[in-house]
């Protein structure tokens, strides 16, 4: 193997084999492999939903019925986390309406399941399913104590305890409070509320997760998220199930969802679990399989999206690794352009070579992973979920394809959208005003002048300080119209990180907690802690479940409503 060197070291060819090894053409066709394992799994049941975990997952299939975002780091040894901004109420909702659903993600060599799928899932379910019972033990209390009351009017509490009988042998007609007290004990004893975690989590580790549900659920309870349509419609606690690919599913004595008595969360990890690469071939070419690998795209996709790879994935896996990273940069140049031509996000990805010989680059010429650099964050790795209401599917739209429906939040006459929705999707008739934070893409709608202002926000990964300096405008531009009764979009390039920011902004500074226009009393008369912002910010995750602002953003929030520089940790 010629690598530039007559003694090279065993640095340098260790380094030179993993680079080919990490090609372009192995990773997208280890992603179409895993892909296959995904299918065949959906095809055991259905009628399930297929949901992706936002990275990484969204790569295993071409059609998904909704998206989560479940992080591993929230599922870290000593780290175990519940995080309010990350409900993903959603999810749990979808679990209710279709009797459970299935989540794919993939992780790493060396591990059969990601984190996110090991713990901090199945924490998530805990707190969710404990939370629904004490608000059916709540209900049936205030229940008891009402009839108590009524059959208590007659006798005193020494005689009403005399009462008492075995909640087995009373009928229908008895109104002892001992008997309503044992009602309300053995519902909640009929609620499976542990925390199910899978056989290789010690059980050192599931005490000291255990230890620290409740801390969690009051945590829940003090978001005031509300729970009153999810503890009615589910019927069986949330619990969680694994299934990888060295999992036995006997294809004939696959179990009915109706034989459970949960409702299933299916953790679905993609990947293999292999220790070392394996060495695969087919009819034409050979190739080296990656585990997990969709993980981290930036280093190795190349610009290239999930939407655009399942679009185009017969030729990038047929045509072979020679022209694989040529096809690849075509496409994306194809979308860019694409984008461009339609005043859409497209900024231009820029490649950083690395500094190798000439030699090493003609062995390497498809196999390296080249660097890149965003002139601006684009958010092309995060593909939305749009609810088609017409035929009740979830459908994921390409960057260049994608028309987003608004996110109301409550009655707040505020909602939150995409700049593409804002410029081409008829926002013009459902909105009276409109707050445009792309960077890139400015427009005039239809409603005029007046009732636009384009603030270009970059995020904070590039511009620390570019959200906070705009807020005060936004938040001026949204009273002058919130005060007239308008209804006011507030847009971004994703949707998901900025626009919620600015919304976030305008909430805490002209809303009270309930979510009512006071023209900014509320914040005049009360002082502002991180605590205050998280709450509001899950409220707004009640209704937009694509929300996922970044912590840089979240933070130039908090200064902006405090005029000083705490540190705001999300």
């Amino acid at each position: 193997m010629d690598i530039g060197d007559e003694n090279p070291s065993i640095y340098k060819v260790c380094r030179t084999i993993k680079r080919m090894d990490q090609s372009l053409y192995n990773a997208l066709r280890s992603i179409y492999r895993d892909s296959l394992f995904v299918a065949e799994i959906r095809r055991l049941w259905p009628d399930l939903p297929l949901v992706a975990n936002l990275r990484c997952g969204l790569w295993y299939s071409s059609h998904f019925d909704a998206t989560c975002y479940f992080k591993s780091t929230d599922g870290h040894a000593g780290n175990w986390s519940f995080n309010p901004t990350r409900l993903n109420i959603h999810v749990a909702t979808i679990a209710v309406e279709k009797g459970g659903c299935i989540i794919v993600d993939a992780t790493r060599k060396g591990k059969r399941f990601p984190d996110s799928m090991s713990k901090t899932i199945p924490i998530w379910t805990c707190v969710l399913n404990r939370a629904i019972q004490a608000f059916h033990r709540d209900k049936l209390m205030r229940r008891s104590d009402e009839l108590c009351a009524l059959s208590c009017k007659s006798c005193n509490g020494e005689d009403c305890q005399l009462q008492g009988k075995n909640f087995a042998d009373s009928g229908p007609e008895v109104n002892s409070c001992l008997c309503r007290k044992a009602l309300v004990d053995i519902s909640a004893e009929d609620w499976d509320c542990s925390l199910h975690l899978p056989l290789w989590v010690s059980e050192t580790e599931k005490a000291n997760m255990e230890s620290r549900i409740e801390g969690w659920i009051k945590i829940l309870k003090d978001t005031g998220t509300d729970f009153t349509f999810l503890a009615r419609s589910l019927q069986k606690p949330l619990r969680p199930l694994w299934i990888s690919q060295k999992s036995v599913v006997w294809l004939n004595e696959v179990p009915d969802l109706d034989a459970w008595n949960f409702t299933p969360i299916i953790l679905v990890s993609a990947s293999s679990a292999s220790e070392s690469t394996l060495r695969m071939s087919d009819n034409e070419f050979s190739w080296s399989y990656i585990p997990g690998a969709a993980d981290d795209e930036e280093s190795w996709a190349r610009g290239l999206s999930p939407i655009l790879f399942w679009k185009h994935s017969y030729n990038l896996i047929n045509d072979g690794p020679a022209v694989c990273t040529r096809m690849v940069a075509d496409i994306v140049e194809k979308d860019r352009v694409y984008r461009t031509q339609r005043g859409q996000d497209a900024s231009q990805i820029r490649v950083k070579p690395k500094k190798v010989s000439a030699n090493i680059n003609d062995i390497l010429e498809e196999g390296f992973i080249s660097e890149f650099q965003y002139g601006i964050d684009t958010g092309d790795g995060f593909n939305l979920v749009e609810r088609n209401r017409k035929s009740d599917e979830n459908v994921i739209h390409s960057s260049s394809e994608r028309h987003f429906n608004l996110y109301w939040i409550g009655t707040t006459k505020l909602a939150i959208g995409t700049s593409q929705y804002g410029q081409i999707g008829g926002a013009s008739d459902q909105v009276e005003s409109i707050i445009n934070c792309d960077p890139v893409s400015g427009f005039i709608p239809c409603t005029g002048e007046d009732a636009y202002i384009h603030l270009p926000i970059l995020s904070s990964k590039f511009d620390r300080c570019a959200l906070q300096n705009s807020l005060p405008s936004a938040v001026a531009f949204a009273r002058k119209k919130l005060v007239k009764g308008e209804t006011l979009l507030v847009c971004c390039s994703n949707g998901e990180d900025v626009s919620v920011c600015v919304c976030l902004a305008i909430l805490m500074s002209l809303f009270n907690d309930k979510g009512v226009f006071d023209d900014g009393r509320s914040l005049k008369s009360a002082t502002v802690s991180k605590w205050d912002v998280k709450r509001r910010l899950v409220y707004i995750c009640n209704f937009a479940s694509i929300a996922r602002p970044s912590r840089g953003n979240l933070r130039q929030v908090f200064n902006f409503l405090i005029r000083n520089n705490f540190e705001f940790d999300i």
